[in-house]
């Protein structure tokens, strides 16, 4: 399945599994570029930018195809030493990093000088122009249906991605909500070259995460999401649980008024807890509406050949009939 995103990175099929705190290690990301798509480190999950380099070694030790690295640039409790996560990435060899967040503007011109392909991060139009100004190769549209960072615009994909489609000139995938076949092809209808997946990665079997959060995933449906953070104007989709609404309840008693100390302890270093120990009440773990179409936990070779098997079953079986002889 050739698309501009298969040519710009040199992958198989035209699935990316985008950064994910405490998902995106070495096995996670080795996986899916296995399997024929574009597996990605998450950079910030490690510690510091000596820890990148060792986890960029370690992917490179399981798999020879391409993958990625990902650097968030969001506000957060610590400035992490993002020149030093820049230089693992560019002596690891990496020719591929996914941004999100703020813009990566200042970044760029280190980015580009070592050869490395960008795709940014973006929840509306106005920033996919911006980042295409700015020398992005691709970028990441990423819907209200996403988990984590959704912006504020709350524009769903159906309407943001034939919106991109008419104002970029670069390629882009469609992020938020996506996790089967049938995404891929209305996708790939509505301009899109190729989908970014997040939560549905996190319930296959070489995600290094608690079996308890795959099984969370799989129970859960599309109506178990939360917004948290809205008046901060930092909005996260999580999966509900008991921690989410006591920030639910903090922020409808706070209103305005909430500040990022009144939920601290239930938004903070809580990944390690709930990804690694399975601790599932925790703390508030981003999560997209796309749980309700898990269904199971495959391979990521499973999962990736499957989508892509149906999708083209789809596209010359059911859609043919619907076109003129």
């Amino acid at each position: 399945m050739k698309t501009r995103i298969t040519e710009l990175f040199g992958i198989q099929y035209p699935v990316i599994q985008g950064g994910m705190h405490y998902v995106g290690f070495a096995e996670m990301a080795a996986a899916v570029s296995n399997a024929g798509g574009l597996g990605i480190i998450t950079g910030l999950t490690q510690r510091t930018p000596e820890d990148l380099a060792n986890e960029i070694a370690k992917c490179k030790s399981m798999t020879d195809k391409p993958f990625g690295v990902n650097l968030t640039f969001l506000p957060g409790f610590a400035a992490p030493d993002y020149p030093g996560y820049i230089k693992a990435i560019v002596e690891g060899g990496v020719k591929i990093v996914e941004t999100a967040g703020r813009s990566p503007e200042a970044y760029m011109p280190a980015l580009k000088e070592a050869g490395i392909k960008v795709i940014h991060k973006c929840t509306s139009v106005r920033h996919s122009l911006k980042a295409e100004r700015i020398g992005c190769d691709a970028v990441s549209v990423d819907g209200f249906e996403c988990g984590g960072h959704p912006g504020e615009d709350d524009i769903p994909n159906m309407i943001l991605l034939p919106r991109a489609a008419e104002e970029l000139k670069i390629p882009f995938v469609a992020s938020g909500g996506m996790g089967t076949a049938s995404q891929l092809v209305a996708a790939l209808a509505l301009g899109a070259d190729g989908i970014n997946m997040g939560t549905r990665f996190i319930a296959t079997k070489e995600a290094p995460v608690h079996e308890n959060v795959k099984k969370a995933l799989v129970a859960a449906t599309e109506l178990d999401t939360r917004l948290v953070m809205r008046p901060l104007r930092n909005t996260e989709r999580v999966l509900s649980n008991a921690a989410v609404e006591k920030i639910v309840e903090i922020e409808r008693e706070k209103g305005a008024a909430t500040t990022i100390e009144d939920i601290a302890h239930l938004v903070g270093g809580v990944y390690p807890k709930v990804m690694q120990e399975g601790e599932m009440d925790a703390g508030a773990w981003s999560c997209g509406m796309v749980a309700g179409l898990i269904h199971d936990i495959p391979t990521c070779k499973e999962l990736i050949e499957g989508i892509v098997t149906e999708a083209q079953a789809i596209i010359t079986q059911r859609l043919s009939k619907f076109a003129a002889a």
